[in-house]
């Protein structure tokens, strides 16, 4: 939430120039306040635990939040019962007349297939497009942010010789309003057969807002500053990695074990301080921008188009 300052605080400046909100009194007398809406689109095969993961992280906000969740028509869930699907999501068709304040594409266990092989590419494309005019911020998760990258930028995927699997140390490249509170260094857990091309990546209209120790973007967003890409899963609870290193061994994957995670047989969590930051700091980001009127999103997303 902003702070309210007398006008000509001194500090006022300062805290600006940090990216730190604050607003003078006439604007708080006349700030309009209701719930954010967000809509969540689960691609992950046991959606439970992905609803559970980030719920988690954003429930904790002063701000009120709607949360939807979506999926996708043109796709069999197999690992999520039809009643859960059927009672608590809705398809693209129900909401493609809404705007959202902000939007969270999961990420799906299919980095090795091509994008244009998955079978509800066609449908996610057509969300991704749609989220450019009726979404004030969208958060694109490791294959979510792969996907994303390659529909609006042309950015290819690249496969890793390994999985790349743990814990991760991140560096801040730039100070973004979304690193408020952070380390200049923090953890994020990894879990990918792929990374994206870092040449493109540097032709294009992207900032790369923190990368890992060997080079490779970490957090990305688009130079307007509408589309965040996370290449990893800040959403993680503790034992997430492990219980996907027991999985692929149980399918007779050799796995190993995942970096960073294990300290005399013990899992350490590293990340939930800055998870819990980051998530937070988008909200507040969102709620600073966003219109109080939702219709009005389609009205100010044309203004930025126009004016990139």
């Amino acid at each position: 939430m902003p702070i309210r300052l007398k006008p000509d605080f001194p500090a006022t400046s300062v805290l600006e120039s940090e990216d730190i909100f604050a607003i003078d009194n006439s604007r708080a007398e006349h700030q309009d306040i209701r719930p954010l809406k967000l809509v969540i689109l689960n691609l992950m095969p046991n959606k439970i635990d992905t609803e559970i993961h980030l719920l988690r992280l954003i429930s904790q906000s002063p701000l009120q939040i709607d949360v939807d969740f979506l999926k996708v028509a043109s796709h069999e869930h197999k690992n999520t019962s039809k009643n859960h699907l059927d009672k608590f999501y809705l398809e693209f068709s129900q909401v493609r007349e809404s705007c959202y304040d902000g939007l969270i594409i999961t990420g799906a266990p299919i980095e090795q297939m091509r994008f244009e092989e998955v079978d509800y590419w066609s449908e996610l494309v057509e969300i991704m497009a749609w989220s450019q005019t009726s979404v004030t911020s969208v958060v694109h998760i490791c294959w979510g942010a792969q996907a994303g990258l390659y529909y609006h930028f042309g950015v290819e995927k690249v496969p890793f010789e390994e999985k790349l699997f743990g814990i991760f140390k991140q560096d801040i490249e730039h100070h973004f309003r979304l690193f408020r509170g952070f380390d200049d260094r923090f953890w994020m857990p990894q879990s990918r057969y792929t990374g994206i091309n870092e040449e493109q990546v540097r032709q294009k209209k992207i900032k790369v807002i923190a990368k890992d120790e060997n080079e490779r973007s970490a957090i990305l967003i688009s130079e307007d500053e509408h589309d965040i890409f996370l290449m990893g899963h800040f959403e993680y609870a503790t034992d997430t990695l492990e219980k996907e290193y027991l999985r692929d061994h149980e399918r007779g994957l050799d796995t190993a074990k995942p970096a960073n995670y294990y300290e005399n047989g013990e899992i350490y969590n590293y990340w939930r301080a800055h998870a819990q930051l980051f998530y937070h700091n988008w909200l507040n980001d969102v709620y600073q921008i966003t219109p109080y009127r939702l219709e009005r999103i389609r009205e100010l997303q044309d203004e930025r188009k126009l004016g990139s």
